[in-house]
């Protein structure tokens, strides 16, 4: 019986549940740390020691880190709040930035805590030029608007940065993950990946946009996470990535699975982002959120292209392939009378 157990921030979110279940199938003791009266606690498997705390209240997280003499522990940070407005917001730099240096302090504090694993995004790592594909960094960029676009990217790249200087000045034990996009089955919260693709299926989509994504199937990205925890190097970063998938191969899988209606047109991603841009201003004025962004047309235009293969070869990682992830993707909406 092991005497470790796994403090799993962002338990109730669609990657932290999945890391959750998968610790439990192998045995594991998971305790999960949920902020009070987060109706999102129901999302997080049954067997889960279920911990009051939050983030970015360093004193609350006392009891999460509080173990069984003789036990060890390790954290899988993977708490963030996501947004798709590129625009500063305090609340998402205190929960991204502050709460990670809470959760690094707490770390230190604790000998028996023996690693940390902090769940970045590949979105923290400065963009290369098309063509490049994109690699792990040990120096990241947060405040070159060029390189790390958009306020969610820029809080976790400094989030990143802070981990990697509590390795390299104080001696944390840590690594950190950067994962893609997200697809797959178990998604409870309905994300902004899932939306889509409901809304594709169900024919809520009349027109789509060239470009790409880069989607990983959520319970690969949860063995990556956990496989980190054992195997990833002190100090390192490894991308959790796939190969990028155009939106319009991504309909095509769709139809295929489901037989749902076609979408005959893609807009070239320079006339969406004029599109775009119009409906922003039109939005602003009325105080209603747009139809479409042209931070949603960057994150298509953008180069999503990275390589992964020190996962791979250090971790192990491995990832299926799209038609599986979106098959079973389809097979868990029909479950749950979402489509």
């Amino acid at each position: 019986m092991s005497n470790r157990i796994y403090l799993v921030t962002g338990a109730a979110g669609f990657l932290g549940s999945n890391i959750c279940l998968q610790l439990l199938e192998k045995g594991e003791k998971v305790r999960a740390l949920v902020l009070p009266n987060d109706k999102s606690v129901k999302y997080i498997p049954k067997d889960v020691e279920v911990c009051l705390g939050d983030l970015c209240d360093e004193k609350s997280l006392c009891d999460f880190f509080d173990i069984p003499e003789g036990m060890t522990s390790v954290v899988i940070h993977c708490a963030s709040m996501v947004t798709v407005d590129p625009a500063y917001s305090e609340k998402l730099m205190a929960v991204n930035v502050t709460g990670t240096r809470n959760i690094i302090t707490k770390c230190l504090a604790h000998p028996e805590c023996e690693k940390m694993v902090y769940v970045s995004s590949t979105g923290a790592i400065p963009e290369l030029p098309m063509g490049t594909k994109i690699k792990e960094v040990s120096k990241f960029e947060p405040n070159d608007p060029t390189k790390v676009v958009g306020a969610y990217s820029q809080s976790k790249a400094k989030a990143s940065q802070m981990v990697m200087d509590s390795v390299n000045v104080m001696g944390l034990k840590a690594c950190i993950v950067h994962p893609s996009g997200i697809l797959g089955p178990n998604d409870h919260a309905i994300g902004e990946t899932t939306h889509t693709l409901m809304d594709i299926i169900k024919g809520e989509m009349p027109i789509g946009m060239q470009g790409s994504f880069n989607l990983c199937d959520v319970r690969d990205l949860a063995a990556g996470c956990i496989a980190a925890v054992d195997k990833g190097r002190i100090g390192e970063a490894y991308i959790l990535a796939n190969e990028p998938v155009t939106l319009k191969e991504m309909c095509e899988m769709l139809q295929e699975e489901c037989n749902c209606q076609k979408i005959k047109f893609y807009l070239p991603l320079g006339l969406a982002d004029k599109i775009a841009k119009t409906l922003e201003k039109k939005a602003e004025k009325k105080g209603e959120k747009p139809m479409m962004t042209s931070f949603s047309v960057y994150n298509l235009a953008r180069n999503n292209e990275f390589d992964y293969s020190k996962a791979q070869k250090e971790l192990g990682y491995t990832t299926r392939s799209y038609k599986e992830t979106i098959h079973d993707e389809v097979e868990w909406l029909k479950q749950e009378g979402l489509i």
